[in-house]
């Protein structure tokens, strides 16, 4: 039977080869950081979500150390039997602390989490109305529910508040938005959601996962950013990228809805306890952020210079000024052809095409840094300039 499906996958993957499309695997021989070795040598990171640069951070480093000898490496268990250690309480306490709400359900990723609120929450009788540009996770989470789907046109008011209309026999409306949109940077308009979820008493979820940390006053994400931190029902998010970058995710949420996914939620009953090493690391970089508003300047000065230069030098990024700048291609092959010219020339960098992004939106999407200096981001400039030449030439 294998031999018929094996020559299917084949002509498949030689399908994506084709199109430009293949996404390969690049070795990292490092710990992850502003600068990592690859087969090539040493080049400079530009592609890794390490907003503020805590991957390596000394000081959390050492607190993984530390729970290794005091809490071991695994909990063997889901929480519920016996995974449970006082390390995963306190990081869920102080996460709720830290993004003002009420209780914080730890997941072992923010794929998990995501994937694990809609089916609990809702049923036939309710509706979720989501953003066309939300996280994959978000669309299969939603997938597993009965609930009825909606979708609206991405951060288009107007297209909400019909969803929300077209709704309004459901016993309860969820709306769900990323607050940073992966592949744009784009930045959702939180405060205006909230006031048509006020008039239309609906509830608002928002996945932080790419602005806890370092977007807003504090770096406690979009909500904080406009304003309305007491005013989001649910916050789903992940330690795997400013917090630290290792892996986890986490729901915040009102109490109720916390107490429900601890007794419901199928991701979180059913998977093993987040490893505490991971768990204490992260209280660590919590710790790190209430000192940390030199690392969000300098992430932000480092953004608004690539920007700036990058337009200045006739490239396209699409508009914004979040640490997420999307250089704008088109074709996917091309975009991968950049890509590579970009290693040769010291800059480690990802062409995103299809399914991630749009066919014929094919782009290098470059992730800035508080480890970046600012040598390193004019040397990504000249690299992508140089890049463009040879592929002109």
């Amino acid at each position: 039977m294998y031999a018929s499906v094996r020559d299917d996958l084949r002509a498949t993957l030689d399908e994506i080869r084709t199109a430009g499309l293949y996404k390969p695997e690049r070795v990292i021989g490092t710990p992850q950081s502003a600068s990592v070795a690859v087969a090539s040598g040493d080049v400079l990171n530009f592609c890794a979500n390490n907003y503020l640069g805590l991957a390596d951070h000394p000081d959390v480093v050492a607190a993984a150390k530390d729970a290794l000898d005091r809490w071991g490496y695994g909990m063997a268990s889901v929480r519920f039997i016996c995974g449970t250690q006082e390390i995963h309480k306190e990081l869920e306490q102080r996460l709720a602390a830290f993004l003002g709400q009420e209780d914080t359900i730890l997941y072992s990723s923010c794929f998990d989490a995501n994937g694990g609120v809609f089916e609990t929450l809702l049923g036939p009788e309710d509706a979720v109305i989501s953003d066309a540009l939300n996280h994959a996770s978000i669309i299969d989470g939603i997938r597993l529910s009965k609930a009825r789907r909606h979708r609206y046109a991405n951060r288009d008011l107007a297209d909400l508040e019909q969803q929300l209309k077209d709704t309004q026999d459901a016993r309860r409306r969820l709306i769900v938005t990323d607050g940073v949109f992966s592949m744009d940077g784009y930045i959702a308009p939180l405060a205006e959601i909230c006031d048509l979820a006020d008039r239309y008493d609906a509830m608002v979820m928002v996945d932080d996962s790419h602005a806890v940390g370092f977007v807003g006053p504090g770096g406690r994400g979009t909500p904080e950013l406009h304003g309305v931190m007491d005013r989001v029902d649910i916050i789903t998010g992940t330690l795997g990228k400013a917090l630290g970058g290792a892996s986890g995710g986490y729901v915040a949420a009102r109490a109720e809805i916390v107490e429900l996914l601890r007794q419901r939620s199928r991701p979180y009953l059913f998977s093993n306890s987040l490893a505490p090493v991971i768990a204490a690391a992260s209280i660590k970089v919590l710790d790190l952020l209430e000192s940390a508003g030199e690392l969000r300047e300098r992430l932000n000065a480092n953004t608004e210079l690539f920007r700036t230069k990058m337009t200045e030098a006739g490239f396209e990024i699409l508009p914004g000024d979040h640490a997420i700048a999307p250089v704008m291609i088109g074709d996917a092959a091309e975009a991968g052809r950049m890509a590579e010219l970009l290693l040769e020339r010291g800059v480690y960098v990802i062409g995103f095409s299809y399914p991630v992004v749009p066919m014929g939106a094919a782009r290098i999407r470059v992730q800035l840094s508080a480890a970046h200096s600012t040598a390193d981001v004019e040397q990504a400039v000249a690299a992508f300039v140089d890049a463009r030449a040879t592929m002109a030439g």
